[in-house]
């Protein structure tokens, strides 16, 4: 079973554009998928998962892309990055759109390598695991989150009401394709997902010797999503120097693990808070390392608003990476103590937003939107997405929204 996604649209525009396509990800997100949906078997498939394949890649570049003519699809270019400039030649020898199509689950080796060799010739996007309107099939009319009473009223149109069960079922769950088109127990794909990640693009990527404390920093920032960034005191507790706890973040934001969202900013105050929030960016892969064995226990438990809170976040930022933009969000906190979750800034204009876990909200939870004022530029619409069932205005400009319209 297919899940359509999102991300389809905009691939199609880039493969037009671009020689090379490059989309990357964590493991299992659908990278490979997508491609070959779209490729519907009219271009060779290369996955450098096989040995033989990647030593010739490795050891014999310009006889690999002697053997294999484009149209290509290689998989996991990250394991041979050797073959990036004679792509580069190819596509400077022929400047033909659409030659090459790349997956790669490793961005902070591929990244570097992409950009040195492929300036200006590659379109590079960025894959999650399925949004909540791609899993209700509706991925085609997903467009970027904004608050604006057009957007509301059309994604109140199509999107189906969930329920509190509902909501922790699909957070405990997660949001990786394998989770929703098979019966394939939690524990045992996340146990296997988590093994594989430390054997696969830690251990031999990143070169971490030792897997087993990186397990345990990967359960510490587990822990923290919704936090704010504390880099000594996840050190402390993993028994490793704040530089090493530096290093790993990296990898972990870097492999697609976490996402750091940026405080907002500019020269108004010097009162604002400029450290960043950690999210996870899949809340299943959260809730199983931090050990939550159904979704009631999830939704009973201390993690219960954070959790709620990364769901939100990581909905919104796939609304926007899967339509290939880049997510202008920020959180805003002062050391006053005055905070705003989330905080769109999209042509000039600031619109707050809060995460909240009530059926009931008040305007006490947009008590501090005002503090934007401040920074002279125009605020939009606000909201506060929470668990009611339908749209509800807390003031003239700002709207409680169910979680299921994201």
């Amino acid at each position: 079973m297919y899940f359509q996604r999102t991300l389809e649209f905009y691939l199609k525009q880039i493969d037009t554009q671009f020689p090379v396509l490059l989309v990357t990800g964590p493991r299992q997100v659908g990278k490979t998928t997508i491609l070959q949906h779209l490729s519907k078997n009219k271009r060779t498939y290369i996955t450098l998962d096989d040995p033989v394949v990647l030593q010739l890649a490795r050891e014999e570049p310009a006889l690999f892309m002697q053997r294999y003519a484009p149209p290509l699809l290689i998989d996991e270019i990250q394991y041979a990055p050797e073959l990036l400039p004679y792509i580069k030649m190819h596509v400077d020898a022929n400047h033909h759109a659409g030659d090459f199509w790349l997956t790669g689950s490793q961005r902070f080796q591929l990244m570097r390598g992409a950009s040195e060799s492929l300036a200006g010739r590659v379109g590079i996007v960025s894959l999650l695991g399925l949004s909540l309107k791609e899993q209700q099939r509706h991925a085609q009319t997903a467009v970027p989150f904004l608050p604006i009473a057009s957007q509301l009223d059309t994604r109140n149109a199509i999107s189906t009401s969930l329920t509190l069960p509902d909501v922790y079922q699909k957070i405990w769950r997660g949001a990786f394709p394998a989770m929703w088109v098979s019966s394939i127990d939690r524990d045992l794909f996340y146990g296997s997902y988590v093994q594989t990640y430390l054997q696969r693009d830690v251990r031999d990527l990143a070169n971490i010797g030792d897997s087993h404390a990186f397990l345990k920093f990967l359960r510490a920032a587990a822990a923290r999503t919704g936090q704010l960034l504390n880099l000594s005191d996840m050190a402390r507790d993993v028994g490793v120097t704040p530089a090493t706890a530096k290093q790993w973040l990296s990898v972990l934001e870097a492999s697609g693990i976490i996402y750091l969202l940026e405080p907002y900013h500019n020269n108004v105050t010097t009162r604002l808070i400029k450290t960043s929030k950690l999210y996870f960016l899949d809340t299943g892969l959260c809730a199983y390392l931090t050990e939550w064995s159904s979704p009631e226990t999830l939704e009973a438990g201390a993690m219960s608003g954070t959790i709620l809170e990364t769901y939100i976040f990581t909905e919104i930022l796939k609304s926007y990476w899967h339509n290939g933009k880049r997510a202008p969000l920020y959180y805003y906190r002062d050391k006053d103590k005055k905070e705003i979750d989330l905080l769109i800034v999209q042509d000039d204009i600031i619109y707050p937003i809060e995460f909240k876990k009530t059926a009931n909200p008040t305007k006490e939870a947009i008590k501090h939107f005002d503090v934007l004022n401040k920074f002279g530029k125009q605020i939009g619409p606000g909201a506060v997405i929470c668990l009611v069932k339908a749209i509800i205005p807390l003031s003239e400009n700002v709207s409680a929204i169910p979680v299921g319209l994201l």
